[in-house]
């Protein structure tokens, strides 16, 4: 009987340890579904023109030159009043009652110009996003972060 039960003791151990090998396996697995279903932010950062192109002389249409993209990626329009986009510095654009069309890109261009539903103007008289190194950061109205986008090397 001893012999039985050293077999049944054997087999019990290889199952476990089976066990213990698929579970280590399913484990990575199940993290890595999660990120394949993870979806894209429903709005984002899409893209930023931080350096405007020519030569910056703090003209209204340099100032314009540089701008960030936000893209709604859904199908249903999204209002972003209260929403706000800041650069590392603090400098901070809060959304009216804007509302951005589904599936559809706004620009915020950083100096002076009349509000339309595709381009947006903070209004400003001076640069905001730095040309070498800085973070745009989109929050709703909550004060939670939607996206950020960041290029360049930190100082």
């Amino acid at each position: 009987m001893s012999s039985a039960s050293s077999s049944v003791r054997r087999i019990a151990a290889t199952v476990l340890a089976a066990g213990a090998i698929v579970s280590a396996a399913a484990l990575p697995a199940s993290a890595a579904d999660g990120d394949r279903h993870h979806q894209r932010p429903r709005v984002e950062i899409s893209r930023v023109q931080a350096d405007s192109p020519g030569r910056e002389d703090r003209s209204n249409r340099s100032l314009n030159s540089e701008w960030v993209e936000i893209t709604n990626t859904t199908r249903d329009g999204i209002n972003l009043r209260g929403w706000t986009l800041r650069d590392r510095d603090g400098n901070r654009y809060r959304f009216d009652n804007v509302r951005i069309a589904p599936r559809a890109t706004i620009r915020i261009h950083t100096g002076n110009g009349r509000d339309t539903r595709t381009d947006l103007f903070q209004d400003r008289r001076d640069y905001v996003w730095d040309n070498n190194s800085d973070t745009a950061t989109l929050r709703d109205d909550r004060g939670r972060t939607v996206d950020t986008e960041s290029w360049g090397r930190r100082r």
